[in-house]
């Protein structure tokens, strides 16, 4: 993590679809907290969907170009380092980039479709990665409410650390970088089992009853283990985890509601913002952190 402290503390953003639309709430919830500490985004101008599941099963080219046609604009706005919170967005971005690197016939078909060379690397990052980056420090320097009632998840779900060779920043089965950040806020974070295990991702649509289930595994395994709380870091995991609990009530009467919370919304928490500022109103399921956290306790 030496070579991520070394970045300048300004980076270009790619919010991707999900952060326009389906996730605002991530997105009000990044830029918030990343102002809070300091930190700052230049939007990639022009940015389009980077392809995710769709063009990715059914056209690799396209997926490749989808990709790279936004890594192509950072670089041509002066960008090295590029935030995607988006944990599909970020998987496609750099399995793209290593694509591009390592087979000259993909390079040489994307820069023609689009009528352009890449010229230099532009590092991409993920959410934790970025907090990773900020520092630890800076989240503890500046938490104005202790969260330690909060006893946390971490779900990182199947594609934030894999394929282990590209992303490298964390242990693809065992993976503690969540972890540390939710500590940071003084929330206390469980040992568990599903915490890299699919949501179903994008089945979500079409089969309903296979995301149903392996969340409500998820939840349930959580539950188990202690937590009141799961955060994750990925729009299409906080969709199943969280709009499809009404589906697990009426398939499971007795499944009972569960938060789940952007990482980005429980360090927004820390730094003393409310629920309706951090955009935790829009969720399905209800959380308020003074049915857990004593109202006086915690610093500032």
């Amino acid at each position: 993590m030496n070579l991520l402290k070394e970045v300048f503390m300004k980076y270009g953003y790619f919010p991707g679809c999900s952060q326009t639309g389906s996730a605002k709430e991530y997105d009000i919830s990044l830029r918030k907290v990343i102002e809070k500490l300091g930190v700052s985004f230049d939007e990639i101008e022009d940015w389009s969907c980077c392809g995710a599941t769709s063009a990715h099963v059914t056209n690799h080219k396209l997926s490749t170009a989808l990709a790279m046609r936004n890594i192509m604009l950072a670089e041509q706005q002066g960008m090295e380092n590029i935030i995607a919170p988006c944990a599909a967005c970020y998987n496609r971005l750099i399995m793209s980039q290593f694509e591009i690197a390592n087979h000259s016939g993909i390079r040489k078909e994307t820069e023609e479709l689009l009528s352009a060379s890449f010229q230099k690397d532009v590092k991409v990052f993920n959410v934790l990665e970025l907090f990773l980056n900020i520092g630890i420090d800076k989240i503890i320097e500046n938490r104005k409410r202790e969260l330690n009632d909060l006893k946390v998840a971490c779900y990182y779900g199947c594609l934030l650390v894999r394929p282990s060779g590209l992303t490298k920043f964390d242990d693809a089965e065992q993976p503690e970088s969540m972890e540390k950040i939710a500590e940071a806020t003084g929330a206390k974070t469980i040992d568990w089992n599903y915490k890299v295990e699919c949501c179903g991702a994008a089945h979500s649509i079409a089969r309903r009853d296979i995301v149903v289930d392996l969340s409500k595994k998820i939840l349930d395994d959580a539950k188990y283990h202690g937590a009141n709380v799961m955060i994750v870091a990925c729009p299409m995991c906080h969709t199943n985890l969280d709009m499809r609990q009404r589906v697990m009530k009426r398939t499971y009467p007795e499944h009972e509601d569960f938060p789940v919370l952007y990482i980005t919304e429980l360090i927004g928490l820390a730094l003393g913002m409310d629920e309706k500022e951090l955009g935790i109103d829009l969720h399905f399921i209800d959380f308020n952190y003074k049915d857990l956290v004593p109202e006086n306790s915690g610093v500032g």
